[in-house]
């Protein structure tokens, strides 16, 4: 099992650390592993997956409650609960150009979804929908968003604190997803609102196979879903690995609004004032943090410098 490392910012024996996710890592840690340690390791991957399967359930029941762009306006702000849940459950901070950043992004992303076309979810097509079903719909939003911003900063730690790679923290997590939803889906539980909607007499499981036999050609989408989900983790996890969560969230962010744009000069799609005037904020959040970036690597550049011009008169 990977080895932890409770000291990141210290040196052994005279060798450099190296940074990971924003965080030293000795190069000359002990090779030795405990039990404690590979048994603390587990069950962070078992508490990020538990978040996991917790959050998407609450993610699709909002739908029915609330419009597909008020949950996209959400998930836009998805950069706030995971730095909120970094300093809440790890008192981690960051460096006060990534306030900004955060504020930036989330500001224009909101601007350009809110001014955008889209047409209303199947939700909200039969009339007004009341505003105590919305508030249903909004709490189960914020229920994901919060338990997204756990799983984030909990991954981040894990990162922080052990010598784990993006494959190896991807096959645990996913392990365990595994055996947390086939006991959500198979075993007779009572009816719990979002997490298991069926009765005792039977399993939700049961019912994704009916409804297989009923519909079999959902099978191919499903396979492909499943592959191009996979391809699609390797990267994820090791942009995480190497670069953390509020990283990952800007690019899953960003994306579309980037698709959107890209779209106005591959198909000459139109944007809305407003969508040009989101774009614009989000793109100086991002140069906020490339100048920022830059500026950091100016710096250690002339530490190195200095550190060899003393080097080379001694």
């Amino acid at each position: 099992m990977p080895q932890t490392n409770n000291s990141p910012n210290s040196e052994t024996n005279g060798s450099s650390s190296t940074k990971v996710n924003g965080h030293a890592h000795s190069s000359s840690a002990p090779s030795h592993t405990s039990a404690s340690t590979s048994k603390a390791l587990l069950l962070r991957y078992l508490q990020v997956s538990a978040f996991i399967t917790l959050a998407a359930p609450f993610g699709f029941a909002a739908l029915s409650y609330i419009t597909y762009p008020t949950m996209v306006l959400g998930k836009s702000c998805k950069l706030v609960p995971v730095m909120l849940m970094n300093f809440v459950m790890y008192r981690r901070r960051f460096a006060p150009h990534k306030y900004v950043v955060v504020a930036m992004v989330t500001a224009g992303i909101s601007v350009f979804m809110g001014f955008g076309n889209e047409k209303p979810s199947k939700a909200s097509s039969n009339g007004e929908q009341g505003s105590y079903s919305q508030l249903i719909g909004v709490l189960y939003l914020l229920i994901n968003l919060i338990l997204d911003g756990a799983v984030n900063s909990t991954q981040d730690e894990v990162f922080a604190r052990y010598k784990v790679t993006g494959q190896q923290m991807m096959l645990w997590i996913n392990l365990f997803c595994t055996l947390l939803s086939t006991a959500l889906g198979t075993l007779p539980l009572p009816h719990i609102p979002v997490l298991h909607p069926s009765n005792g007499s039977q399993s939700e499981f049961a019912n994704a196979i009916a409804f297989i036999r009923t519909h079999p050609s959902v099978v191919v989408p499903l396979v492909q879903f499943s592959l191009t989900g996979a391809l699609g983790q390797l990267f994820i996890f090791e942009t995480l690995q190497h670069f953390g969560s509020l990283t990952l969230v800007m690019i899953t962010l960003t994306r579309k609004m980037f698709t959107m744009v890209l779209s106005v000069v591959v198909y000459d799609h139109k944007l809305t004032l407003g969508q040009w005037v989101g774009a614009g904020i989000v793109f100086g959040g991002i140069s906020v943090e490339a100048w920022a970036k830059r500026k950091e690597v100016h710096a250690k550049r002339v530490l190195q410098e200095k550190e060899k011009a003393k080097i080379k008169s001694l």
